[in-house]
């Protein structure tokens, strides 16, 4: 038998241990839990060094929300890092880094736009925590046939904010293509957060050309300051410049999903609690 290796992703303990139980009553599936976004990073991990890569990652949509003040973008974790993850964003970081793991994303409440979120971050499906342990089941199966599970209550929303932000992305995408080669290179030092000497350093160019170049990048993309620029390119899929040493060159890491992600809370108890059995 082809066992199916799920790893619970919650920071609500008891939920976590208990859907992990469930689940591990099936005679196919495998369950581990993780109770932060570092500690299912870190499982991930490990799991594939010993050659037993997880299929599935279930993950709390609201994981890590009660620790981190809402993001204004889907940040991807660093490697070995240590602090709070919201779920969304631990799904970009999985979707970076283990391409063979599926993500579902367990959600309190249906919500188009983190829906939205949550699928352009990597994910493959977005389902009710109130729902039954045999509808997860079904889910899990199906994304491992590389199908997209959404509740057809939520399809018109989602590709409502699919093609909002296709949208938006494309009129960014269009004034950055306005910008010269020099002027690209500035913003990307924007966005990596870099000061007009810092910039001045890295280009091997004078503050006051600098400052020229950033107020051109300003007037062409239609902004009045430097965090509306960064937004703008962010939206556009231009990453920060890399901040190796200086003069080996920028290299872009690929475009960063824009978008917030809002606290919530718990609840899929129902068919955990009728199938009972110890904690995974």
């Amino acid at each position: 038998m082809v066992r199916i290796r799920v790893l619970v992703v919650d920071d609500h303990r008891i939920f976590a241990e208990s859907l992990a139980a469930a689940l591990a009553a099936e005679p196919d599936v495998d369950v581990c839990a993780a109770g932060s976004g570092p500690a299912a990073l870190r499982s991930l991990e490990r799991g594939a060094a010993e050659g037993r890569r997880f299929d599935v990652m279930l993950v709390d949509a609201d994981l890590g929300t009660t620790a981190v003040p809402p993001a204004r973008a889907v940040r991807v974790p660093e490697p070995g890092e240590d602090g709070p993850v919201d779920g969304i964003s631990l799904v970009a970081g999985v979707r970076s880094g283990q391409l063979t793991v599926r993500s579902v994303v367990l959600a309190e409440k249906d919500d188009p736009r983190r829906a939205a979120l949550a699928l352009q971050a990597g994910a493959a499906g977005w389902v009710a925590k109130d729902c039954s342990l045999q509808r997860l089941l079904a889910v899990i199966r199906g994304v491992l046939r590389d199908e997209t599970h959404l509740p057809p209550a939520l399809l018109t929303g989602v590709l409502r904010e699919l093609t909002a932000a296709r949208k938006h992305r494309t009129d960014s995408e269009r004034l950055v293509e306005s910008l010269t080669p020099r002027e690209r290179e500035v913003l990307r030092c924007m966005v990596a957060g870099l000061g007009r000497k810092a910039v001045a350093e890295r280009l091997f160019l004078s503050p006051h050309t600098v400052r020229t170049h950033m107020q051109n990048v300003l007037g062409k993309l239609g902004v009045h300051s430097t965090l509306a620029a960064v937004a703008l390119a962010r939206r556009a899929g231009v990453g920060p410049v890399d901040l190796g040493p200086v003069g080996l060159g920028p290299v872009d890491p690929g475009p960063v999903v824009p978008g917030p992600v809002e606290p919530g809370s718990v609840g899929l108890a129902r068919d955990v609690v009728e199938r009972g059995g110890q904690p995974a």
